[in-house]
């Protein structure tokens, strides 16, 4: 029977939670997220639904703020998009008319793919012809070696996503991540989440860091790595990376935040790369 990592389903859930109690306009409309996740029906009422709004809000300010950089990078005619510990997204399934354009390859663990596609294939006859589900078992292959056994164009330029990962791996594998990601072809694109260091952070983002931390630890998915901007633009360039830019919650707050009637804010502590090859 197939399982759904908890992290997948959390931050799918956000999203879902964000289009039924936050005002509108919506920072991030995605539809697929109750239908992918298939939460119990007192699900809204969760504590971690129910008192991390500020995390609700910096999960879909990431979302908008990865699909502009992809659709940016679509309209300057890339036409395949890989997204590294894709858990729930969405994104094939929301854009049905970048099916002729767009392959997308979503690499995973196994069991979360198996659950993804068995909820889709309860709302869709067929998937998507353009998604292509790469399962990795980390332990014996990575990502980059189960990317060669697919269809994937390396002679093609590409986007790359990786969001609420980095978190997770140590300074080597990230090292090596970004290693990968120079040698795919020219004109290629990158947009990779990194967390600062908690004592770089104050307050309530301060606080809720810390209960992550615990909570990770508890549940055995450790968060052992942390940068901030000049370490994540040093690590892109040492790798190969080119105009390396870095971009934080204030910038988040800048794009799609300010002005809201509903007072929707993220919570501090996340960095975005944007880098290309």
């Amino acid at each position: 029977m197939e399982k759904l990592d908890n992290t997948a389903e959390r931050t799918a859930l956000w999203r879902a939670l964000h289009l039924e109690i936050d005002a509108s306009p919506h920072i991030f409309e995605d539809d697929w997220a109750l239908k992918l996740t298939r939460p119990a029906t007192d699900w809204q009422q969760r504590p971690d639904m129910k008192f991390t709004q500020p995390i609700r809000a910096s999960i879909v300010g990431r979302a908008r703020f990865v699909e502009d950089q992809i659709a940016y990078s679509i309209e300057n005619g890339i036409s395949q998009y890989i997204i590294l510990g894709a858990g729930l997204d969405s994104f094939a399934l929301r854009h049905p008319s970048l099916k002729d354009r767009v392959e997308v390859y979503e690499i995973d663990q196994s069991d979360t793919l198996q659950w993804k596609e068995q909820r889709i294939k309860e709302h869709l006859d067929i998937l998507p012809v353009n998604l292509n589900f790469i399962p990795v078992n980390f332990e014996r292959k990575t990502w980059w070696e189960a990317l060669k056994g697919s269809r994937f164009d390396f002679s093609k330029p590409a986007a790359i996503s990786c969001t609420g990962v980095t978190l997770y791996l140590s300074k080597e594998a990230i090292g090596e991540m970004l290693l990968h990601i120079a040698d795919l072809a020219a004109g290629s694109i990158a947009i990779i989440s990194f967390y600062l260091p908690i004592e770089e952070l104050k307050g309530e983002d301060k606080t809720l860091m810390e209960v992550s931390i615990k909570g990770a630890a508890s549940s055995g998915t450790p968060m052992i790595s942390f940068f901030n901007a000049t370490e994540v633009r040093k690590m892109a360039i040492k790798a190969g990376l080119k105009n390396c830019r870095t971009f934080d919650t204030d910038d988040l707050i800048k794009y799609y935040f300010e002005g809201r009637s509903d007072g929707l804010l993220p919570n501090a502590g996340e960095i975005f790369l944007v880098a290309e090859v």
